[in-house]
């Protein structure tokens, strides 16, 4: 998905930034631009009161996956996505936000996880107490998206499509295929 776009389908308001982002659906995976406050974190942005109902993206670069043509391309200057269909949802690099956690927070710890959306995989860490298990982990989760840490995304139905590397995933824990990865 190319970045080439000669100009913005947007104005920038004042306090406001674009953010790189691609967010991840059951049957696509859309890149693009989102707009948001200036000192909004963006990485976890769908886990705030802030999160609309609709995300739009600008400039936005589609794969549609699925149907009898296979995997289809379509660029759209503008884009919206229901926030309720976002499966999961992450930063373009070499964007980043600071950590959303305290690195020294005693009695937690990185469990290396799969997380499983659509045709997608991500192989990444679940921060999480040390005496937690996956199925504990689960148990007691309670809010919508829920974060995946050092991740690397792969997708077998693009064998030519190198592995993706992010500090962070959101992923929607309703929806979430979540695996322990085997020693």
């Amino acid at each position: 998905m190319s970045d080439a776009t000669a100009t913005k389908p947007y104005t920038l308001g004042v306090g406001e930034k674009a953010t790189p982002v691609m967010v991840y659906t059951l049957t696509t995976l859309v890149r693009g631009e989102i707009i948001t406050k200036e000192q909004l974190r963006v990485s976890t942005y769908l886990r705030t009161q802030a999160a609309p109902e609709f995300v739009g993206l600008y400039n936005a670069n589609v794969l549609i996956f699925g149907g009898p043509g296979g995997i289809q391309q379509a660029s759209y200057a503008e884009y919206f996505i229901p926030t309720l269909q976002i499966l999961a949802y992450h930063l373009v690099p070499p964007a980043k936000d600071p950590p959303d956690y305290d690195p020294s927070e005693p009695n937690r710890k990185m469990e290396p996880s799969i997380l499983l959306v659509g045709t997608f995989r991500f192989n990444g860490n679940l921060r999480m107490a040390t005496q937690a298990n996956l199925a504990k982990y689960l148990d007691v989760a309670r809010e919508s998206f829920f974060s995946i840490y050092d991740v690397e995304i792969t997708n077998p139905g693009l064998p030519s499509a190198n592995p993706l590397k992010v500090p962070l995933v959101l992923a929607r824990l309703t929806t979430a295929v979540l695996a322990i990865r085997s020693a």
